[in-house]
């Protein structure tokens, strides 16, 4: 996981800040938890899967499909 966060990171070429900033976490929190030193928590990750338009599974590399699931009651193509 932690390295799919420091990439959909720097693939949008935003620094550590703007993510803590985003998440009400402090900077240093937020490289722990790119590192693998902090348990990210369930809210966090989802406001992470919001931020990025991705799933939670592909945060966790669960998958490799970057797209989020469909929303309760959306078809699926």
């Amino acid at each position: 996981m932690k390295l799919r966060l420091r990439d959909l990171r720097e693939d949008r070429d935003l620094p550590q800040k703007t993510l803590a900033d985003y998440l009400g976490v402090h900077q240093t929190t937020y490289s722990d938890y790119e590192r693998g030193n902090l348990n990210i928590p369930l809210e966090v990750l989802i406001k992470l899967a919001s931020f990025y338009h991705t799933s939670i599974d592909y945060l966790l590399g669960c998958t490799d499909r970057r797209e989020p699931y469909p929303a309760a009651g959306e078809d699926t193509p």
